[in-house]
């Protein structure tokens, strides 16, 4: 996942939306490319999320959501909102990227 360039997709993604409102609107096409931009940026959010976690949970046990969100906009310059960051770090722990436990509003990297 680290590896991945989300950045580039993200920006042909771009490209093809301004493509998209040129040409005759074809619905199945525009949805398509619509969901790819979501998915594309969704994964670009969690390689950022994944890389500053992992640096973190190597200092310290646990951090509030507000922290976490609060670093990423400084270091990164992603701003999310709160309840999409959530989503995404669900997301990677469903998808077996990401060892931590969800403890209301703190992310708990010890050992479970």
């Amino acid at each position: 996942m680290t590896q991945e360039k989300y950045t580039d997709a993200i920006a042909l993604i771009d490209k093809l939306k301004e493509k998209d409102k040129t040409n005759d609107f074809d619905y199945t096409y525009s949805h398509q490319l619509y969901q790819l931009d979501s998915n594309a940026r969704s994964l670009y959010n969690q390689q950022i999320i994944l890389k500053l976690i992992k640096e973190i949970s190597l200092n310290q046990n646990l951090i509030t959501f507000h922290d976490l969100n609060q670093i990423l906009k400084s270091k990164n310059e992603l701003t999310l909102k709160d309840d999409i960051l959530r989503r995404e770090i669900e997301i990677l722990i469903l998808r077996n990227q990401l060892k931590c436990k969800l403890e209301g509003e703190n992310i708990n990297f010890t050992p479970h």
